[in-house]
């Protein structure tokens, strides 16, 4: 879509329009609501961008979003420190903490094997899931999406890791 609106509006209309899974007719949208919307509201906006910035980050140990060195998972000692599922992105392990029925750690690869678009497995946090596989682990969960390039990532996370001798398994997500 051609640039309609001069200045601030239209440079807010293409930031939004930036963001994953928006289009330019919600970029609009969104653009006009911040426009329609009261100073506290906008300011509120502001100051939440502005912190997940300052105070997010991937967890150290297994990649999941963090605001301190680890995340809530990592740090909670109840966790099943034998399992570990492995998952695409951050949004995967919110997925399946909403099932309550998984009680093992993570492991978050920042994305899937994609030749494609040049993504190998030198681009993802595959090196950090053998160096904790080689600690004591018993199981490892792949979790990956059922797409193509999920499909592949895990056939290639199962071939490396069963020269490990650490069992295996697919998770079929029911989320």
């Amino acid at each position: 879509m051609p640039a309609v609106y001069e200045g601030a509006v239209q440079d807010l209309i293409d930031e939004f329009g930036e963001l994953p899974g928006i289009g330019p007719k919600s970029a609009q949208r969104m653009a006009f609501h911040i426009l329609s919307a009261d100073s506290a509201s906008v300011e509120r906006l502001i100051e939440a961008l502005r912190a997940v910035k300052a105070r997010v980050r991937f967890c150290e140990t297994c990649g999941n979003i963090a605001e301190s060195e680890q995340c809530a998972v990592c740090r909670d000692p109840r966790r099943d420190q034998r399992v570990i599922c492995v998952v695409e992105e951050p949004k995967d392990v919110v997925a399946i903490e909403r099932t309550r029925e998984y009680r093992g750690l993570y492991h978050v690869l920042g994305g899937a094997i994609d030749p494609i678009n040049g993504v190998g497995p030198d681009d993802l946090r595959i090196r950090e899931l053998f160096a904790r596989v080689g600690g004591g682990v018993e199981e490892v969960i792949i979790a990956t999406d059922p797409d193509v390039v999920g499909e592949a990532t895990a056939a290639y996370l199962t071939r490396m890791l069963r020269t490990m001798d650490v069992p295996v398994s697919w998770a079929r997500r029911c989320v």
